[in-house]
């Protein structure tokens, strides 16, 4: 039976990358975007042109009101194009940088970085519970600034080490569903995440891969064909585990 996969913020970067290898394995995707339309139809398109079905739905991942309504229209459309009442893996990838040193961080900064990549993660996954089958899978988007430091992370870099404790306690809680959960942690990756800091800051990206045992930082095409290759039948036994995707930084 073809797999129905949902990824959050999948119109750019990583969950883009992680769309599309999906599809290149046979999948079928569901993803959300915040506020390019546009580029989710341009995922949505080469999706369909790889014979795979495909859906966009705009989502404010640090809005929890959003999240029932969001599981009410996921349910109807998964009913309207696949005839079934569940999906098979949540990818939680949606987020974004922001970047201050803790003497600067301001108090609004720290309430989004934590309602998108803590507080709505949990909450996101709560509401979708129901729909996510018996069996399935959930990855959880960390970084591998939860291993390692670098000055103006901290508050990033804490609310994704909540997220590593979050998903030992899902794939406890869920384990009687068969449903196993696990965190990928990506290291410097050249995408426009974060203003594009790594891709486009040609001191920052040189930092980074000086730190790297591959030298050099990160791009999409290293991320998301490894989160794809955890959601196949082959890593079904892979559970509760941090999966760090680094190419050997700091070590």
């Amino acid at each position: 039976m073809t797999t129905i996969s949902l990824v959050t913020g999948a119109s750019r970067g990583l969950g883009r990358n992680t769309a599309l290898s999906i599809a290149r394995g046979g999948g079928d995707v569901v993803i959300t975007y915040h506020s390019r339309s546009d580029e989710a139809d341009k995922v949505v398109a080469e999706i369909e042109a790889m014979g795979r079905k495909a859906l966009a739905f705009r989502l404010d991942s640090g809005s929890v009101a959003a999240f029932r309504p969001f599981a009410d229209t996921l349910k109807a459309a998964l009913r309207q194009t696949w005839g079934r009442e569940t999906f098979d893996h949540l990818v939680n990838n949606a987020g974004h940088g922001d970047y201050a040193l803790i003497a600067d961080a301001t108090e609004a900064q720290f309430d989004r970085l934590v309602d998108v990549h803590f507080k709505g993660v949990f909450f996101l996954t709560q509401a979708l519970l129901p729909l996510i089958a018996d069996g399935g899978r959930i990855v959880n988007l960390s970084s591998g600034l939860t291993r390692m430091s670098y000055p103006g992370y901290g508050a990033y870099a804490a609310v994704k080490g909540a997220i590593e404790t979050l998903t030992l306690y899902m794939a406890k809680e869920l384990g009687s569903r068969g449903i196993a959960v696990n965190t990928v942690a990506p290291g410097a990756i050249e995408t426009d995440f974060g203003g594009g800091a790594v891709r486009d800051d040609e001191s920052l990206n040189k930092a980074f891969a000086e730190m790297t045992a591959l030298g050099r930082v990160g791009v999409p095409d290293d991320i998301g064909p490894m989160i794809a290759s955890l959601l196949a039948p082959a890593n079904r036994w892979v559970n509760a585990q941090r999966i760090e995707v680094s190419g050997g930084q700091i070590i």
